[in-house]
């Protein structure tokens, strides 16, 4: 990834969570080059991790209120103030809601499932965000950007648990747009959808969401993946940068006027 300086952090404190690898690696990477602070909460440390004057780690189970609310006062003793936060964290488990094919029960919808991807999807980011609010609330100012999906905004066939989390991500930053914005505390979210990835056959999640979708679960990836040019209209996925890059231009003072919005990173397929 390019870490040039395209627009100015400079100054500006921000917790990532789920910030050790993925899309939140990419948002840290992109945040620490236009000049931002970073505290990263996490259960896996970053790759070849070292804190430094302008990165912190904690590890962190959000969904323990009380794990958040001690890593939220340790980001206060490093960095003295926090001034965003991204809510990135979140999983998913591809299941459908009864098994049609009757094969392959372990991917039907189950209680821990939904228990897992509620958990950490919905309550861990309340959790967080409640932590943050209380020192954006007194400095009267800030950023929260909530990461979606593109499942959160149209559903996803295979996925009806994860995207219920997801719409109700959208539903909360509506909700909180509202609430924060007369102490001038914006609340965005922004919805990803098809990304770079390379998924193995033995892959777990990669099986459940081809057997979901009526494919056998023995299914090459690159025969399962093979419609994007005819699903998303740019004809590629996404890169994590691109999601990344509109992560810090909402987290700038160039965004200043826009809260409550959900902005899909979708190549167009998310259009209507």
């Amino acid at each position: 990834m390019d870490t040039k300086k395209w627009i100015d952090l400079s100054g500006k404190v921000i917790l990532v969570t789920g910030g050790s690898s993925g899309i939140g690696e990419a948002i840290v990477t992109d945040l620490l080059g236009n000049g931002a602070r970073v505290a990263i909460f996490d259960i896996h440390e970053p790759r070849d991790y070292q804190e430094k004057d302008a990165l912190y780690f904690a590890s962190v189970d959000i969904r323990d209120r009380n794990e958040v609310e001690n890593a939220v006062q340790k980001v206060l003793q490093k960095f003295g103030t926090i001034d965003g936060l991204v809510n990135n964290a979140g999983v998913t488990r591809p299941r459908i809601l009864v098994d049609y094919y009757k094969e392959h029960p372990e991917y039907e919808l189950s209680e821990a499932d939904l228990d897992f991807m509620i958990d950490i999807n919905q309550k861990g980011t309340v959790f967080v965000t409640q932590a943050v609010t209380r020192v954006l609330f007194e400095k009267k100012s800030g950023v929260i950007i909530n990461l979606s999906s593109g499942a959160g905004l149209s559903g996803s066939r295979g996925h009806s648990g994860y995207s219920g989390t997801k719409a109700a991500v959208i539903a909360y930053t509506q909700a909180w747009a509202k609430e924060l914005g007369p102490f001038g505390i914006r609340v965005l979210a922004v919805a990803p959808d098809i990304l770079e990835r390379t998924p193995a056959n033995n892959d777990e999640k990669y099986r459940a969401q081809a057997y979901g979708r009526g494919w056998g679960v023995d299914t090459p990836p690159e025969k399962f993946f093979q419609n994007y040019k005819s699903s998303i209209p740019l004809g590629r996925p996404g890169y994590l940068s691109e999601v990344a890059d509109v992560i810090c231009y909402l987290m700038s003072d160039h965004a200043s006027y826009l809260t409550g919005i959900t902005l899909p990173v979708s190549g167009g397929k998310s259009v209507k």
